[in-house]
């Protein structure tokens, strides 16, 4: 869950509708493994440095020494709730899924999804707790961004049968996967219903389906398994006036328009990987691009100049007056220093490029 101040409520208000905000909303998330491969004190004085990007945060806090959380440990695999078994080479990288669970359908009558008031798919949840948090956020004027679990469905599909095991039931149109599908779709039916119980601003449906190049599955078998299931899903939050957020990383361009189908407001996708020039024909002003700045190419291995000209050319090319843009930034182990900062001085920078 997470809380904007004011001011970046309402910017990203306007953003997401055309309303003319005063500044294009940057996010820059840190990754938890970058607590363990950078000086901790570099990465504080740099959120110490660009407020706008970090808010709320206090020059005196300091990074837990188990920030990236029990479930992304290296050398300790770990079980979700959905009981797909995941493993990591890193610690706070997620990993990847070693056991799959249902490994034939002939297993479907004893498999059972797990109880959404108690988890959120990977581990437990504390609605209470949730309730609290999102009433101060509501009392202090924030903004409420909730969401699902990121790989919600069809990558929850892939992690419990496996990628080739689901390629083939999609062009077999095995009759075991409807009844899988459906499995999660009322999980995650049942989740979004408990999120729309606290009134959010906006709620998210991550998810990636892209590759580097081209996505996971045809169009066709999109259209046919998960474009239903994402209206569906999408569709009381819509009814009860919450922006739709979607985010897929990955080469989506085949997809882009059935995705949004579903009334998806913002689309957060990745740079480089799907065009600046093809974003700009296809998505801008249409509808409001939550754009995932470059994390293979220049900032890890260009120079910071790289790094200031990739920025501004996003913004001069996708940014309007009206609004329809914001920027997010997730930092990994492996960008040097100096380029982490040439990233924060760029998104702060050209934050007003159209005040």
């Amino acid at each position: 869950m997470a809380v904007l101040p004011v001011t970046d409520r309402d910017t990203v208000y306007k953003s997401i509708r055309f309303e003319r905000p005063d500044y294009i909303p940057m996010s820059f998330h840190i990754n938890g493994a970058c607590w363990h491969r950078y000086e901790p004190k570099a990465l504080i004085d740099l959120m110490a440095d660009h407020p706008l990007l970090f808010p709320d945060f206090k020059a005196t806090d300091s990074p837990k020494s188990d920030h990236y959380g029990l479930n992304h440990q290296k050398g300790r695999d770990y079980t979700d709730a959905w009981k797909c078994v995941w493993r990591t080479s890193e610690n706070g990288i997620t990993g990847t899924v070693v056991k799959h669970p249902l490994e034939s359908y002939d297993q479907l009558d004893s498999f059972h999804m797990p109880d959404p008031t108690q988890t959120d798919g990977i581990g437990p949840v504390d609605w209470e707790s949730i309730r609290t948090r999102a009433n101060n956020t509501r009392d202090q004027g924030g903004l409420l961004q909730v969401g699902l679990t990121h790989g919600h469905t069809f990558l929850r599909l892939l992690y419990i049968r496996g990628y080739e095991n689901m390629l083939f039931d999609m062009a077999d149109n095995n009759p075991g996967l409807s009844s899988l599908i459906e499995m999660v779709e009322a999980f995650n039916r049942q989740f979004i219903a408990q999120w729309i119980d606290l009134a959010p601003d906006i709620m998210g449906f991550p998810e990636d389906l892209g590759m580097q190049s081209g996505p996971m599955l045809s169009p066709g078998q999109f259209r046919a398994f998960i474009k239903p299931v994402y209206q569906r899903l999408m569709e009381p939050v819509r009814e009860r006036g919450i922006a739709v957020h979607m985010h897929s990383d990955g080469d989506i361009r085949s997809l882009i328009d059935d995705i949004i189908a579903g009334g998806v407001e913002v689309i957060n996708l990745q740079d480089l990987v799907n065009g600046i020039d093809w974003i700009k024909k296809k998505l801008a002003g249409r509808i409001c691009i939550d754009l995932d700045i470059d994390r293979q190419q220049i900032t890890p291995y260009g120079t910071p100049r790289q790094i200031d000209e990739l920025i501004r050319t996003e913004v001069s090319q996708l940014g309007s007056r009206e609004g329809g843009l914001m920027m997010v930034y997730g930092l990994y182990p492996g960008v040097p220093l100096e380029n982490v900062r040439a990233v924060m001085d760029a998104m702060v920078r050209y934050a007003s490029f159209y005040r």
